[in-house]
């Protein structure tokens, strides 16, 4: 079995700063490109941020130069780094990777998400 696990939401002013984290663990053989979808209440969830395993990233417009993604390779973890965030940030931010586990096949998994909540 493969999970993963998201850390760091929570509630913050409007400029301020939040470091997202998610580890995958489990039975997992290699693992692919990583990213973070956000979904806000009343929409449909978004991609927000994705880094391939040798580290290109590509950002939603709505995030570039605020946001920053990065991973861990040995500790099979991705962060994301939110600086001078606004209200509409606002969302529930869920980690997604692409996987091949230990028994074989390939697919994307997903955590269970991590409310941001951008208020003053």
């Amino acid at each position: 079995q493969v999970q993963l696990v998201e850390s760091g939401g929570g509630l913050v002013q409007p400029g301020g700063s939040l470091r997202l984290s998610c580890a995958a663990s489990g039975s997992i053989f290699s693992i692919y490109a990583m990213g973070w979808y956000r979904q806000a209440p009343g929409k449909q969830r978004e991609f927000v941020a994705s880094i391939t395993s040798d580290g290109m990233t590509n950002y939603a417009n709505s995030v570039k130069g605020r946001f920053t993604i990065s991973r861990d390779n040995a500790k099979n973890t991705v962060y994301l780094y939110m600086n001078s965030l606004k209200p509409e940030d606002t969302a529930v931010y869920y980690c997604n990777a692409n996987i091949r586990p230990t028994t074989g096949g390939r697919d994307d998994y997903w955590g269970q998400g991590t409310q941001v909540t951008v208020s003053s």
